[in-house]
């Protein structure tokens, strides 16, 4: 599955406009320690977080990550949306919470 289909399928809403609509996605991760997701996330997951900071996006080209899905309707901040746009990591919003998100991707990925 792509980004493009997750947004379409799951209803997010798109905080960055630069990235790569086509990038596959195959699996994810549920997470706000950013020590975490940089020990057990693996390429090409999609990281669900609260968080809204600029590192998240360093963490996030670390990994190799598919994209980034921010939950609870919280707004990045303005450098975080230009710091995903620099690196091309798709910054993706929902109303829903991390638990609900998270199994509806897997439910679409599995």
């Amino acid at each position: 599955m792509n980004i493009i289909t997750i947004i379409d399928k799951l209803g997010l809403t798109q905080l960055s406009e630069i990235f790569n609509p086509e990038q596959e996605i195959n699996g994810g991760y549920t997470s706000d320690l950013l020590s975490d997701v940089m020990g057990n996330a693996s390429e090409g997951e999609v990281w669900i977080t609260m968080q809204t900071h600029k590192n998240i996006i360093a963490v996030a080209s670390l990994k190799e990550l598919a994209a980034i899905i921010i939950v609870n309707n919280h707004k990045p901040e303005k450098d975080t949306i230009e710091a995903a746009e620099k690196e091309q990591i798709p910054l993706l919003g929902t109303n829903n919470g991390a638990f609900e998100i998270s199994g509806e991707i897997y439910n679409l990925l599995k």
